[in-house]
């Protein structure tokens, strides 16, 4: 009987196993690469608010504590957003006529909230509640960022699982007294020896605990 194929069809068979494998490898590449980016984290990204409201030029410039304008942080699982009856305190008396500010005076004169876009969200999977990383010890600027740096409002870290689970396995490199929550200027002289002290003071619970799948994932 003759033969039905080419010899080098021996040849291309396994060139192109070999290709595929390396074309599957690189294809894992890309999208882990793409799972990373800031397209789909958002991490850096600015997005567009109803008004240009600068951290930088309300905390750095004015000192303003974060809790004037997230008051339930302490309380609550959510930090809160400021109603426009905190911005109008101010802006009652300055900046009164600008018009950057006029979505801020429609929304107290039409009684109705400021839609801003949210920059830190979530996934509806993930629980996360800020009262406790409050009460632990864990800083804004550790997910936040230095916020007072930032003349509009960007996402400073990729706050995927695998950025969470860093800090909780070593939540002795985050922690900080109780007194510097809010200060985004501090940092320890001594972390090494003040982090392991404080885990124990605070109580914080096992490493073992800290990554369990429940304690994110209700």
């Amino acid at each position: 009987m003759s033969q039905i194929f080419h010899r080098s069809t021996n040849t291309l068979s396994r060139v192109s196993i070999y290709a595929a494998v390396f074309v599957l490898a690189g294809l894992t590449w890309v999208l882990m690469a793409l799972d990373r980016s800031p397209y789909t984290t958002k991490q850096g990204i600015v997005l567009r608010q109803p008004v240009p409201f600068s951290h930088e030029h309300h905390v750095a410039g004015l000192g303003l504590d974060c809790r004037y304008c997230h008051t339930s942080v302490e309380t609550s699982s959510f930090a809160g957003m400021p109603p426009t009856a905190t911005c109008m305190n101010c802006h009652k008396l300055i900046w009164a006529d600008s018009d950057m500010l006029e979505p801020v005076r429609a929304s107290l004169r039409d009684d109705r909230p400021i839609v801003w876009t949210r920059v830190h969200d979530l996934p509806d999977f993930a629980y996360f509640d800020h009262s406790i990383h409050v009460a632990k010890g864990i800083g804004c600027v550790s997910c936040h960022g230095r916020v007072d740096q930032m003349p509009l409002m960007r996402q400073a870290a990729p706050l995927q699982m695998e950025w969470c689970l860093e800090c909780h396995r070593h939540p002795e490199a985050h922690v900080r007294p109780r007194s510097e929550v809010f200060n985004l200027n501090w940092a320890a002289a001594d972390q090494a020896s003040l982090g392991p002290r404080l885990v124990k003071e605070y109580g914080i619970r096992s490493v073992r605990d800290l990554t369990s799948c429940s304690t994110c994932h209700r």
